[in-house]
């Protein structure tokens, strides 16, 4: 019996469930108010027999270990620490150097959680402390806000916290390993943080990591300091404030971000409680995707000042690269099939109010924050009025850059008649033809997959076999990664790319990143990088294959990747020949200006088809080589 099963035989669902939500009995199993969306009457139900969950409203569902992921916001290997600690069941054992550090990580959150409550308490005692008192009561903040938070203050002195922490048993070691101290170049140590509101930064578990210190005199600088990196701090992976805002994001299906502590701590106080923020930096793939887990609904609400709009638009940019792409099958008026890329999320932005950060504003009037979150501009509106104000609409070159970065955008936009409005609205301020506009936005990422060398992914009407293929090659992978460098050698060889992203679709594409960040960094699990779903994908793809030799697999490898891309190529073709044959239909005297991406698509097509049919020939000399 694996780890997992054992926990669960030991769990009662209905008993964990019933911890978080109140249940109540519908004929044989159990039915409530479901935790991950608001409803009035019980759609989530529990079902003793199978020891699963389902919620008919929002259509989550799965078992012990969905649940409490779902509703902690832990990833799987959180889940499994957890429920066994409950269970009494043994994980897997560690290697020396993992219990090592393990215990040591162990240390480093005790020494936080005391440094946290030790400036906790001065906060709300210290004479010292009145300047800090003074500060939060100007900035807007209730007592119950400076407790929720557990806000502190560090004393004007350079050993306070280290005298403190050592006579709680902790050493000068663990001290600088936490971020706490600072060494000297000439030896002994310090307190980071001297005479400064002192800010705890939690992990997704709600456990300190971290701090940031506020500077309380002007003279001081700079005016935040936060914890440098450690082993349990890492800032380009860090949302404050997300182990508070997880349910409410839940709940709320959005997630709001703003730049700084207040802004996230004042909104939170006026009850507007799916605010979060990255830590000083930039939005990163990291972080995106810890939120996307949560929602698809992004709203920024940056600072309105010039940095604050370049911070918006860095956001954005990397949220279009990072967040989850689908891609669909699109029919226009006439009858004409596409395969376009989706914005898997809805990404909005905040204006605020000139001179205004978001916590001024939540303290000026609660009610207008909530309704500019309503009213938030989405990304297409937000960018293309930047745009407007960097370029001249008036020239044609201004016309031009304009229309070649809007494309983009437009292209994610998942809903056809919005994607259309869109491109009409911009082609009118611009004072263009929109059915230009439409047309390059049809071919124009084909055209740009074929020339880096690429197809991108599309389904087909065969979409459910594409799908298999694409998870058979998967499989195979996870069987045998080694076989992963030969493949890419075969590809390189016979002047293909190697395998990359845009070879697996939406669910593929995501377990493929995931394995690769577990083969880049051993001591990952794959599960705990996966949605639920993609999980039990995963495990049905988990059995053992047949006792067939490695060889066999690498050959079956590589005809299914040559044979997914053959049929993406073909996908394209078909598409840009029904352009050409409608474009000479209405008379477009244009319908030329396809011939190159037709041409290349070719090229592409025979290259690949040859690759095919010399594989088996190829790869099956290679292996009789490699065994001479």
């Amino acid at each position: 019996m694996s780890v997992v099963e054992e926990i669960k035989e030991r769990l009662d669902i209905a008993e964990v469930i019933g911890r978080s939500v109140r249940l109540q009995k519908a004929g044989r199993n159990l039915k409530g108010l479901c935790p991950f969306h608001t409803e009035k009457t019980p759609s989530f139900f529990v079902f003793p027999d199978s020891q699963r969950w389902h919620c008919f409203g929002c259509g989550k569902g799965g078992d012990v270990f969905t649940f409490v992921m779902e509703h902690e916001g832990w990833n799987f290997r959180t889940a499994l620490e957890e429920l066994g600690r409950q269970t009494g069941v043994e994980l897997r054992p560690l290697t020396p150097a993992q219990v090592e550090a393990a215990a040591e990580a162990d240390r480093l959150r005790a020494a936080l959680a005391t440094a946290t409550s030790y400036y906790h308490t001065l906060l709300l005692t210290a004479p010292q402390a009145q300047k800090a008192r003074a500060y939060l009561k100007k900035r807007g903040f209730k007592p119950e806000t400076n407790e929720r938070f557990q806000l502190g203050y560090s004393l004007k002195s350079w050993d306070a916290l280290r005298t403190h922490l050592l006579g709680k048993g902790f050493t000068v070691e663990e001290l600088v390993k936490a971020g706490l101290l600072v060494e000297k170049e000439g030896g002994g140590t310090y307190d980071r943080f001297r005479d400064r509101l002192m800010i705890p930064i939690r992990d997704r578990r709600g456990q300190v990591i971290a701090f940031g210190g506020r500077a309380l005199n002007p003279e001081d600088e700079p005016k935040y300091i936060n914890s440098p990196q450690t082993t349990l701090f890492d800032k380009s992976r860090t949302l404050f404030g997300l182990s508070f805002a997880r349910q409410a994001i839940r709940q709320a299906d959005a997630a709001v971000i703003v730049e700084g502590y207040m802004d996230v701590m004042i909104p939170h106080q006026a009850g507007y409680r799916n605010v979060i923020a990255p830590m000083g930096t930039a939005l990163t793939e990291a972080h995106l995707k810890q939120i996307q887990r949560l929602t698809r609904h992004f709203i920024l609400a940056l600072d309105p000042d010039a940095a604050g709009i370049h911070a918006t638009l860095r956001g954005l940019e990397t949220a279009r690269q990072t967040l989850d792409h689908e891609w669909d099958a699109v029919f226009d008026p006439r009858g004409l099939v596409g395969y376009e890329g989706r914005l898997n999320a809805d990404i909005r932005v905040v204006v605020l109010p000139d001179g205004l950060d978001p916590d001024e504003l939540v303290l000026q009037d609660a009610a207008r924050w909530g309704q500019l979150l309503e009213s938030a501009q989405p990304i297409v509106r937000f960018y293309f009025t930047q745009l407007l104000q960097q370029e001249n609409p008036q020239e044609p070159k201004g016309k031009a850059r304009i229309v070649d970065a809007m494309l983009p955008l437009l292209r994610d936009i998942s809903n056809g008649i919005e994607r259309e409005a869109y491109a009409q609205e911009i082609a009118l301020q611009l004072g263009l033809d929109a059915r230009m506009l439409l047309d390059r936005l049809r071919v124009r990422e084909r055209v740009a997959a074929v020339r880096r060398g690429q197809v991108a992914v599309a389904p087909s009407p065969k979409g459910q076999l594409s799908a298999d293929l694409e998870g058979h090659a998967l499989r195979i992978l996870l069987h045998f990664p080694e076989l992963l460098e030969q493949v890419d050698m075969y590809l390189v060889t016979a002047d293909l790319e190697p395998l990359h992203d845009e070879d697996f679709t939406l669910g593929c594409r995501l377990i493929w990143e995931a394995w690769l960040e577990v083969l880049a960094d051993p001591t990952q699990e794959l599960r705990e990088l996966l949605p639920p779903d993609l999980q039990e994908q995963v495990h049905a793809w988990g059995q053992i294959p047949p006792e067939i030799p490695l060889e066999h697999w690498k050959r079956d490898l590589v005809r299914t990747i040559l044979t997914l891309r053959e049929r993406h190529v073909r996908e394209t073709l078909h598409q840009v020949q029904r352009l050409v044959i409608t474009a000479q239909t209405e008379g477009d005297m244009k319908a030329a200006r396809y011939a190159p991406t037709f041409n290349e698509l070719h090229a592409l097509l025979n290259h690949i088809q040859q690759a095919s049919a010399r594989a088996d020939e190829i790869l099956l000399r290679k292996s009789t080589d490699d065994s001479t």
